[in-house]
């Protein structure tokens, strides 16, 4: 047997794969092996016919931001003639259209405002809830509540705290980039490290909290350096089991200040995704990345060890700003998931199957 073998057999039987080989992986030329290692270990989990989806909608309540990232397009500066605070009533009209369309979750995220107070956020996560009891909101990335425990001197376990009592549901992994300070600090400026952004999930964890967790690949980082940022996901998650699922996605360098020769290729996506279900042996669950990837590379992802769609994304503004193009709606999701073999069940953000 050789070492590719004893690591994918390894993998497949349910064995943690330390780092020096979640790199060898990421060195393997055979795609279609690895792929059906990850295959395999996505069945052990989820033996069910089922593939899942959700409903919901990415409402940016904001795009000035207080960090300079070279990945962004998105952000703007207080003084931008483009940059903006969204109207609550207009924050309302979104909602409800997403309700109207069946879904039961919004996607809450910003830019790190530098005038917002605790408070005002209290506040628009109460407003919404009393108008709106059943949407759970998804809201606030770790880099968000860094800077919200940051500016308003406060410690982060009583801002967590506060959020949650106001309406916060569950928390979203964006800004996880790749949780390798030397990535962080060549990428960003003024934005949490990534010891800072462990931590704001980790006490989210700790007050009963879930979320998601994040990687975005594809520009300055090496391969270790993407099995680095997988071991920190997985060795939070022993601690506190409060990650319900990963999601990854390539960078895209349109309009960013981080230009590069190329994007990653559909065949690195699928490497990446195979390589972190066979190292995430203590996730329940891998999203698909549908905005940056399409209905062809994802129909084919989920059998690369994707058991999730994500979700619809009626509206989506940050990765879009980069150039990704792709979002589907609830009958496109459910043909990519029958494209792959599957039945299509609708779930909420506990993955619990919603009829």
């Amino acid at each position: 047997m050789n070492d590719l073998d004893r690591i994918l057999g390894k993998a497949v039987d349910g064995y943690r794969l330390t780092p020096e080989e979640g790199l060898e992986l990421f060195r393997c030329r055979d795609l279609i092996r690895l792929g059906q290692a990850a295959h395999a270990v996505c069945l052990r989990l989820h033996p069910e016919p089922y593939r899942t989806y959700n409903i919901d909608r990415n409402i940016n309540y904001t795009n000035i931001c207080a960090a300079v990232c070279d990945f962004c397009a998105f952000y703007r500066k207080s003084h931008d003639a483009d940059a903006y605070v969204l109207p609550r009533e207009e924050l309302y009209r979104k909602i409800e259209e997403t309700i109207a369309l069946g879904g039961d979750q919004i996607l809450l995220q910003g830019g790190m405002h530098p005038q917002l107070k605790l408070e005002w956020y209290e506040e628009l996560l109460r407003d919404i809830k009393a108008r709106y009891p059943q949407i759970n909101l998804h809201a606030f990335s770790p880099p968000e509540i860094w800077h919200f425990h940051k500016i308003n001197k406060l410690p982060l376990r009583e801002v967590l705290a506060r959020l949650k009592a106001a309406g916060l549901g569950s928390l979203p992994g964006g800004g996880g980039e790749i949780l390798v300070d030397r990535v962080r600090k060549e990428l960003t400026k003024g934005k949490a490290l990534t010891q800072e952004w462990l931590e704001v999930c980790r006490v989210w964890h700790e007050l009963g909290g879930k979320g998601t967790c994040t990687m975005m690949f594809g520009h300055i980082e090496t391969e270790a350096e993407r099995i680095e940022h997988l071991t920190r996901l997985r060795e939070l998650q022993d601690e506190t089991g409060g990650f319900t699922a990963f999601v990854c996605w390539n960078f895209q360098p349109e309009g960013t200040d981080l230009p590069l020769a190329r994007k990653a290729t559909p065949a690195e996506y699928l490497r990446t995704v195979a390589v972190a279900r066979l190292m995430l042996d203590n996730f329940d669950h891998l999203q698909a990345s549908i905005l940056t990837q399409g209905p062809k590379v994802i129909t084919v992802a989920l059998r690369y060890g994707l058991d999730d769609m994500g979700s619809t994304m009626i509206e989506e503004n940050v990765v879009s700003a980069q150039g990704a193009k792709f979002i589907l709606n609830a009958q496109e999701i459910e043909r990519v998931i029958r494209s792959a073999g599957f039945i299509p069940k609708r779930r909420n953000t506990r993955y619990e199957w919603v009829d």
